[in-house]
């Protein structure tokens, strides 16, 4: 024993010094419990702050790849039209190799894929129906890049990986790293969702419909 401890237990019985030790080994294991707490605490705000930038960066992701996908299918879609598939080569020349029926069915998903990335996720009704459509959009692109590098069109490839790319960072983010439980669907959320298809048809349907059909090739 220390000539400390000596000094500070001097004139106690054995018994009292054991039951003054043995509080003061309480004491020191409270304290470390305490700092250890306050550790947590501090942390937590910090974890807090990353999920929910790892969130808005995907509900960003969603919105605004949702929009492209479902404003470019939306012009593959209107090629069901004979004039407009015959004229449309000469704006995309790879349209001449495809079929038109190929060509809308390509357009349909990927209206379905954009309209998908956003409403069951923004709804919470039927949420993982959101990666499902991300995934299906992913294997859309990774088929297109390989059509461009049989048909030696490699400068469009880049874009098509872009696009799957992100299109399986929203996949994988939906599905196991920020996960969108489903939940009875609310007023505010449905009034949300019929805006947001409010916009997509103004801001995407609309513009290609009058650039498709008003404008020459």
């Amino acid at each position: 024993m220390s000539g400390i401890e000596s000094s500070t237990y001097e004139g106690f019985t054995v018994e009292e010094r054991a039951a003054m030790k043995d509080h003061a080994q309480e004491r020191k294991t409270a304290a470390r419990r305490s700092s250890r707490a306050d550790k947590d605490i501090e942390q937590q705000p910090k974890r807090h702050g990353m999920r929910f930038t790892l969130n808005g960066a995907l509900w960003s992701l969603q919105v605004l790849f949702g929009f492209f996908f479902a404003g470019s299918g939306f012009g593959k879609v209107l090629l069901y039209d004979g004039a407009l598939y015959a004229a449309a080569p000469r704006a995309v020349a790879w349209y001449a190799a495809v079929p038109q029926p190929l060509i809308v069915f390509i357009g349909i998903c990927e209206v379905l894929g954009g309209v998908g990335l956003i409403l069951p996720a923004m709804t919470k009704v039927k949420p993982m129906l959101t990666p499902f459509a991300a995934a299906g959009l992913t294997l859309t692109m990774i088929l297109a890049a390989g059509f461009h590098v049989i048909r030696g069109e490699y400068a469009l490839v880049p874009a098509n990986l872009l696009l799957g790319g992100v299109a399986a960072f929203v996949m994988v983010g939906r599905w196991k790293s920020r996960p969108i439980s489903p939940a009875i669907l609310t007023t505010s959320r449905a009034l949300r969702s019929f805006a947001v298809l409010g916009a997509l048809v103004l801001l995407t349907f609309v513009p290609t419909w009058y650039t498709m059909t008003n404008v020459q090739f």
